[in-house]
């Protein structure tokens, strides 16, 4: 696929950055009309970490109003000088000692990876008398390096996080391998949906699914294919990141 990326440490014009997200959203049209869905059906979360406030000023001119974050200290800081608008999503592995900073910033956390990370969820959201949708991590692939539930465990976890008063389970979410074909990580979306697809039929008190979290810059077309309702873009809006600042 032909997506206008930058060099590494390129920071992108704010047109450049325009133009990714026009590419982005004519390319997840594509892929809806591929497989019959409806394009409003998908979400585009633009990964935003280790950019700046310029390229998400740049970003929200051009229309997209939702971003997610990977670390705790970026989000603090960006919300800090931005506010909301825009939307903040917690995306990244989240520690428990570090809920309390983002409980009242992010209106979604991608990445509960255990029982005992929504039992902090759920004490520090009872602190600012609000109910935090998350979606649970699936580590539908079985990589050792990746966190997340396993397709067997996710279920009960559904249902224990669910009875939980300020916490509702809004859907799943996966990183998939990461792969320079994306095709090979069609069989891991496809397993992620049936899994999403049980977790509705089995309407747990708590657990509302709305969201389907799955698909990277390298791979966001097949899992929209394959019935994800939010993907994660980051390298194809801004451009290559630059990991030695």
């Amino acid at each position: 696929m032909a997506e206008p990326y930058s060099p590494e440490g390129e920071e992108l014009t704010a047109e450049e950055i325009s133009a990714n997200l026009v590419h982005l959203r004519e390319s997840i049209e594509t892929a809806c009309a591929k497989a019959g869905r409806d394009p409003r059906e998908v979400t585009i979360c633009a990964v935003s970490k280790l950019k700046p406030i310029e390229d998400i000023k740049a970003a929200m001119h051009a229309g997209q109003m939702l971003f997610g974050e990977n670390y705790v200290q970026e989000i603090v800081q960006k919300y800090e000088a931005l506010g909301t608008p825009p939307e903040w999503h917690m995306i990244g592995h989240l520690q428990r000692n570090k809920v309390k900073y983002i409980i009242d910033k992010v209106t979604l956390i991608h990445s509960v990876d255990s029982v005992s990370l929504a039992a902090q969820i759920e004490k520090e959201a009872a602190k600012h008398n609000l109910i935090m949708p998350v979606l649970l991590e699936v580590n539908i692939a079985g990589e050792e390096s990746k966190w997340g539930f396993t397709e067997h465990e996710t279920l009960d976890a559904a249902r224990e996080i669910g009875a939980l008063p300020h916490v509702k389970v809004a859907g799943l979410m996966t990183s998939a391998p990461y792969t320079e074909d994306a095709e090979t990580n069609r069989v891991h979306f496809r397993n992620l949906k049936a899994l999403y697809d049980q977790l509705a039929a089995a309407d747990l008190p708590g657990v509302e699914p709305t969201i389907l979290s799955m698909g990277m810059t390298g791979d966001y077309t097949v899992a929209v294919e394959e019935g994800s309702t939010m993907v994660r873009v980051g390298t194809g809006i801004f451009g290559a990141r630059d990991y030695t600042k």
